[in-house]
């Protein structure tokens, strides 16, 4: 659980009132990377002994995969789903790659994971909807993607919320800690290599798959072009596509979320639990299993990738060593070509994610 013991170093840093950003812990010398309103919600952490810590982040994580799992039939429409099934779901959703490595690192992206389905899937109109996702932009940056969805998807006054609790985070954070959060907003925002290196199997987003596809540690433009040009696709295709399908719409943003930023860990697709989910939900069961079957592969995990070997893999294991950014391309462009006018046009009503065409039965002959 060495997330764990970052997240006990932030907040005993803001205990003591020692450098938030100056420290680094475990043997992988790992620093504080979120903005100091998440250290401040980690000042508990410093006062629980380390033993019972670790028991509540593994029994906390245990619960939230439940929870994800409920949200996930909620989103996709599955409301009259017993218990058993969604216990059953979430007994399976632990051995997929993503849930298993945030449970073993003790990650919260379970948390933000929940906080932004539960938002998102409340009914249209409901008090505050969009403060929510807010709050987890003020922890995480990342999911700022989908006030960015919200905007375009004419959702104004949830992005708005949203854009009203993210500010109150930081200005939370500067008036507690004003030297570290200014050191955040004006430094270290911009240190992407503070997380960690871009090139490594464990980095799967497109930066990671394109540095590691031109075997260097920096790929520049060759990643940013079509990083903006996969952020364009992927917006567009979630906000032509929540027109019929809002499950969709959500799913296909947070895919979008997770393949432009610079650095996005295997635990950071927790998100191919409503993935998958909602591809069950809407019929496509044997692509749901398809996908179930790729997060529990880790084939990242069977290459050679100590010390600088990420970088050397030869061109056909290089499938092997991205193989969430590659299915997150393809379910992308997939949406993107399902949404346009005349896929809107012939698709089933409340058709989800467009990743397959339409059924010939579902549109009319011309």
């Amino acid at each position: 659980m060495a997330d764990v013991l970052v997240y006990r170093a932030e907040g005993a840093a803001v205990v003591n009132g020692g450098d938030l950003y100056g420290f680094a812990v475990t043997e992988w010398r790992l620093p504080a990377t979120y903005p100091p309103f998440a250290a401040l919600l980690f000042v508990p952490a410093a006062w629980v002994p380390l033993p019972v810590l670790k028991a509540v982040f593994l029994l906390g994580n245990v619960a939230l995969v439940v929870v994800l799992v409920r949200l996930s039939f909620r989103l996709a429409g599955l409301r009259r789903v017993s218990w058993a099934v969604v216990c059953g779901g979430a007994a399976f959703a632990l051995w997929l790659e993503p849930v298993f490595q945030t449970v073993l690192f003790g990650q919260i992206n379970l948390v933000l994971a929940c906080l932004i389905l539960w938002d998102l899937a409340r009914p249209a109109g409901a008090a505050g909807k969009g403060l929510a996702l807010g709050v987890a932009t003020g922890i995480k940056l990342t999911p700022a993607v989908f006030i960015v969805y919200l905007f375009l998807a004419g959702r104004r006054r949830e992005a708005a919320y949203a854009v009203g609790g993210c500010l109150g985070t930081v200005a939370v954070g500067a008036l507690v800690l004003p030297f570290a959060s200014w050191e955040f907003w004006t430094r270290r925002l911009y240190e992407t290599g503070r997380v960690g290196k871009a090139w490594i199997v464990d980095n799967q987003s497109l930066q990671g798959l394109v540095g590691r596809v031109l075997h260097v540690e920096q790929p520049g433009l060759l990643w940013l072009v079509p990083a903006g040009v996969v952020g364009v696709v992927g917006l567009y295709a979630a906000v032509r596509t929540a027109r019929r399908a809002p499950a969709s719409g959500v799913v296909l943003a947070a895919l979008t979320a997770l393949l432009v930023s610079p650095i996005s860990w295997s635990h950071h697709w927790v998100w191919c639990v409503p993935l998958i989910v909602v591809l069950w939900g809407e019929g496509w069961r044997r692509t749901a299993c398809v996908t179930a079957a790729l997060f529990t592969a880790r084939t990242m995990w069977l290459l050679p990738h100590t010390g600088n070997l990420d970088l050397h893999l030869p061109w056909w294991q290089q499938p092997l060593a991205s193989p969430y950014p590659l299915l997150g391309v393809v379910v992308l462009l997939l949406a993107y070509a399902a949404a346009g006018p005349r896929r809107d046009a012939c698709a089933a009503p409340g058709a989800a994610l467009p990743t397959l065409p339409p059924k010939a039965a579902d549109c009319p002959r011309r």
